[in-house]
C-alpha cells in the first residue's frame, strides 16, 4: 500500500517537473533567441564536469576533536557477533568501528563507571569494510581490522539423539 502510494506520488511529481521544465525552456528560448538544443547542450556540459582529487584528505584539524584523542587513538573495525539470545542475523550485516578503551574510574558516590574520553562510547556502523577504513584515514586515526568470523553450520538431526552406536551408548546399570 505504502509503495503504491509512493510510486503514484513520484509519478505525479515527475510529470509536473517535466511540464515545468518544458515551460521554462520555451520562455527562455523566446527571451534569448537560442534554440532548445543549444540549451540542452549547455546543461549537458555543466552536468559532465567532475572534479577528482588524488590527494589524501585529512579532516582531523577541523573535526573539533582534541589532538590527544586523534594522534594516540587506535580504532578497531569488525563485524559484531550475532545476538546469542535471538536467532536473527541482522546485526552481522554491517561493519562497526569502535575506539580503544581509555582511562576509566569508578565514581565513589554512586558507583558508576566514569570516563574523561568523549570517544570511548562511540560506535559507528558502515556498509563495508572499505568505507570504515576510508573514514578512519580521513580522520587521521590508526586502525586495524578483525576478520569477519562466519559460523560453521553443522548438520543436526533429532534422530541422532537416539541412535545406538559405540560412541553414544551409555550403560544404564
Amino acid at each position: 500500500m505504502a509503495t503504491a502510494l509512493t510510486t503514484k506520488l513520484l509519478g505525479q511529481i515527475r510529470i509536473s517537473s517535466r511540464f515545468i521544465r518544458s515551460r521554462a525552456k520555451s520562455s527562455v528560448t523566446v527571451a534569448t533567441g537560442s534554440s532548445e538544443s543549444e540549451l540542452e547542450k549547455r546543461d549537458a556540459e555543466r552536468k559532465d564536469i567532475t572534479i577528482t582529487v588524488n590527494e589524501k584528505i585529512d579532516i582531523s584539524a577541523i573535526s573539533g576533536v582534541p589532538d590527544e584523542h586523534i594522534k594516540t587513538r587506535t580504532v578497531r573495525i569488525f563485524v559484531p557477533a550475532r545476538n546469542a539470545m535471538q536467532s536473527g542475523t541482522y546485526n552481522t550485516r554491517r561493519w562497526r568501528m569502535e575506539f580503544d578503551e581509555r582511562e576509566r574510574w569508578e565514581n565513589p558516590l554512586m558507583g558508576w563507571v566514569s570516563t574523561g574520553d568523549p570517544l570511548s562510547n562511540t560506535e559507528v556502523n558502515f556498509q563495508s569494510k572499505e568505507d570504515a577504513i576510508a573514514f578512519c584515514e580521513k580522520n587521521g586515526w590508526n586502525w586495524f581490522v578483525e576478520d569477519e568470523k562466519k559460523p560453521k553450520m553443522l548438520r543436526k538431526s533429532y534422530g541422532a539423539n537416539f541412535s545406538w552406536n559405540k560412541r553414544t551408548r551409555v550403560s544404564t546399570k
